[in-house]
């Protein structure tokens, strides 16, 4: 039976000065430890043979708070040069030298966690009460200035999933044999170097000469010996289809429903297969595969199984969202080599018990739907939705009505109102278990489903172990964009739970306004606010020292007005009727790919404008938002229609001479259409009107040839959501 070695760190100011950009390595903790327990003296024999153990255990497992580089200083050290100064140490201030030091702020409530993973037995029991014993000791972590203390626990391995499921920072993993950012840990020999360097330090500085020519020379005391350790490597993951009959014949449908069944067979066939081949690691692969021991217990840490994901066909409107594909992944860390669990899957026969039909696992290297469901490099996503619903625990249960007394049984607001508010708390814990450690906005149950042509949650039940009470569809606004796959809930190991990202907008940012606002607002009031607000946050992530960029600003370095032309800028944009407030990159106005450098600036707005929760807007009032996705196939900004009403007020860019106004707002209109690249309109005028100082403003209604994609935005103070058309169709 497994169990862990919990030391837990607390450190005594919110600043740690250590070096790294990482977690602080088990490595550090090692030293702070020895250092701890020779305090007073050598290192007894009970503490010398408990390192000793220590030191000989596979990396542990590290939960940190998450850390941001403060305000640097700098520190006069001593230059290692002290040869021009002739070797003498009373000359040494003339040789200092100004060293910069960069502390990282984090949370000081939130403690460092180090788990070291053993098996149960009387020898290894007692060493890790003893290292229990010598945390109690640790007085420093790092630097001299880094004080702090810690203490120690011993787990079963499911405490140990439990504490760190509800951690409220990072939680980083040791993939052995893996790649990414790199700690050093200890390997045996390290408490042995930790002494032999210790011994040294206390003869850095040697007398050779006599006399006059006596001088002192400086020997290196040796390194300590670490072994370094990639973290968080990515998975390995190999994408396999659903064939008839043979590897060659053409795609093989699996319901959508029945994904949970199909998960199971796949699973206990590949576990066949692999015991029939390592007969002797069969416990290790009911494990890591199965996700239980003999006996039918659960066991194991479920960061380290293998996943099998069902893939239902989605990326469009007409999908039927069949699954013909099964994606396969194996954890960087998991002790079962990944080309052998490859092998278990490929070519494994699947019987449909309901149709006869056999299908065959074959791999394939066509991943393009992989990008559906967020796996691409570089492909991620704030706002999610389940394809297959998720499974959340009994307090996220809904109410069962009998099928006999709907009406005497029905449920009111108040109650289905308090049934999605335990669901959405309880997904939060399914996102932390996940390891998704990204905060989330916004949070959407329901039992229909988001697509067309999916299905709803009690389809899912039949066959599982999950009363369909249990099952709820969810979407998920994230508070950063987040990479796939997502795959929460209970039944996470199951096929159910699977996520895809929203199919939105790149280079739109949208936010919901959700109190705050006065009844008088205006719309150019509050977008100008809107405005000021991001470039307010986009300087703090730029820096004070760095001037912004017209993108930004709209603005040209002289202060003039820039040209959309020769250099496109922001839009901004606030949609009164559905309280939404819009910042628009320049290329999905001018309908065009982003250019490299607005690539760039897309990516610091991107970092301006997370956590982005409120707007002072003056009279407008004090605008309370939340960060929400724009699903570009339903929002009537967005949505491809052929018939577009005006919103907002359209000023003419350019008044054509010697004819009427609705003339004049008509040509002027169809003009900006070509320019923005949209065909050329049928244009209705009306409610036109000159105002002093701005020119020819009106409202139109617009009726294209064939359906156009939103956003519609045109006209003179288009950069502040002028001239802003909705979707009528």
């Amino acid at each position: 039976m497994s169990r862990a070695l919990l030391i837990t760190v607390r450190l005594h100011d919110s600043r740690y000065h250590g070096m790294g950009d990482g977690p602080p390595s088990p490595a550090r903790l090692f030293q702070a430890l020895v250092a701890g327990a020779g305090l007073s003296g050598p290192l007894g024999m009970e503490d010398d043979k408990a390192m000793e153990w220590l030191e000989r255990r596979d990396p542990p497992t590290i939960a940190s708070p998450v850390m941001v580089n403060g305000k640097s200083f700098r520190n006069a050290v001593p230059n290692n040069d002290l040869d021009t100064v002739d070797g003498n140490l009373q000359r040494m201030a003339q040789i200092r030298t100004w060293k910069p030091i960069t502390p990282r702020v984090f949370d000081v409530g939130t403690p460092l966690l180090y788990a070291w993973s053993f098996d149960k037995d009387d020898e290894s029991d007692r060493q890790a009460q003893q290292i229990c014993a010598i945390a109690e000791r640790l007085y420093q972590f790092g630097r001299g200035v880094d004080m702090a203390w810690a203490w120690g626990e011993v787990l079963r391995q499911g405490e140990l999933e439990a504490r760190l499921s509800n951690y409220p920072g990072l939680v980083h993993r040791p993939s052995n044999g893996g790649t990414g950012k790199t700690l050093a840990c200890p390997k045996p020999g390290t408490l042995e170097s930790l002494k032999e360097r210790y011994a040294a330090s206390s003869q850095r500085f040697r007398p050779e000469g006599t006399g006059s020519v006596a001088r002192h020379l400086f020997f290196q005391p040796p390194k300590p010996r670490f072994v370094q350790v990639a973290y968080e490597s990515p998975p390995s993951r190999r994408l396999y289809e659903l064939r008839q009959g043979t590897a060659d014949a053409p795609f093989g449908a699996w319901p959508l429903a029945r994904a949970s069944r199909l998960v199971g067979w796949l699973r206990d066939g590949g576990a066949k297969r692999l015991r029939d081949a390592l007969p002797d690691r069969s416990s290790e692969i009911e494990r890591i595969l199965v996700g239980r021991k003999a006996d039918g217990a659960d066991d194991g840490p479920t960061s380290l199984r293998v996943r099998i994901v069902p893939l239902p066909s989605i990326g469009h409107y007409h999908a039927d969202q069949q699954i013909r594909r099964v994606l396969i992944e194996v954890p960087a860390g998991c002790p079962l080599r990944a080309d052998d669990v490859y092998w278990a899957f490929c070519g494994l026969d699947i019987v449909d018990t309901e149709t006869g039909e056999v299908l065959i696992l074959t791999p394939t290297a066509d991943e393009s739907m992989l990008a559906h469901y967020g796996v691409t490099d570089g492909v991620r996503s704030r706002a999610w939705r389940t394809v297959t619903p998720t499974a959340l625990p009994e307090q996220a249960r809904r109410r069962r009505i009998d099928p006999a007394h709907v009406t005497a049984e029905a449920k009111d607001g108040a109650e289905r109102a308090a049934e999605e508010a335990r669901a959405a708390a309880a997904v939060l814990q399914a996102v932390r278990q996940a390891d998704v450690r990204t905060g989330a906005e916004a949070i959407r149950v329901q039992r229909e489903p988001f697509e067309a042509h999916g299905e709803r949650v009690e389809a899912f039940a039949p066959g599982t172990r999950f009363a369909k009470e249990r099952l709820w569809h969810v979407e998920i606004v994230f508070s950063a964009p987040v990479a796939g796959p997502v795959i929460i809930g209970d039944g996470r190991f199951l096929g159910l739970g699977v996520m895809a990202p929203v199919r939105t907008q790149q280079g739109v940012y949208a936010f919901q306004v959700e109190g705050g606002l006065a009844a008088t607002a205006l719309p150019f009031e509050v977008a100008r606010a809107l405005r000021r607000a991001v470039m307010v946050r986009v300087q703090k992530v730029l820096g004070t020292d760095t001037r912004l960029p017209t993108f930004f600003t709209g603005h040209e370095g002289d202060g003039s007005a820039a040209q959309t032309e020769r250099s496109p800028h922001l839009t901004f944009v606030f949609y009164p009727a559905a309280g939404q407030l819009l910042v628009v990159a320049p290329h999905v106005v001018d309908r065009r790919a982003p250019t490299r450098e607005e690539v760039r600036y897309l990516g610091k707005l991107e970092a301006a404008l997370t956590e982005f929760r409120e707007l002072r807007a003056g009279s407008a009032g004090c605008l309370i938002l939340r960060a929400t996705s724009v699903d570009v196939d339903a929002d009537p900004l967005f949505a491809a229609s052929r018939t577009w009403e005006s919103v907002t007020p359209y000023q003419v860019t350019r008044h054509a001479k010697q004819v009427s106004a609705a003339e004049a707002l008509s040509d002027d209109l169809r003009t900006e259409c070509r320019r923005r690249g949209l065909p050329e309109p049928r244009v209705t005028p009306r409610e036109l009107r000159g105002v002093h100082g701005v020119g020819l403003i009106g409202g139109a209604h617009l009726t294209f040839e064939v359906a156009v994609q939103g956003p519609v935005v045109l006209g003179r103070s288009r950069h502040l959501g002028g001239g802003l058309f909705v979707a009528t169709e």
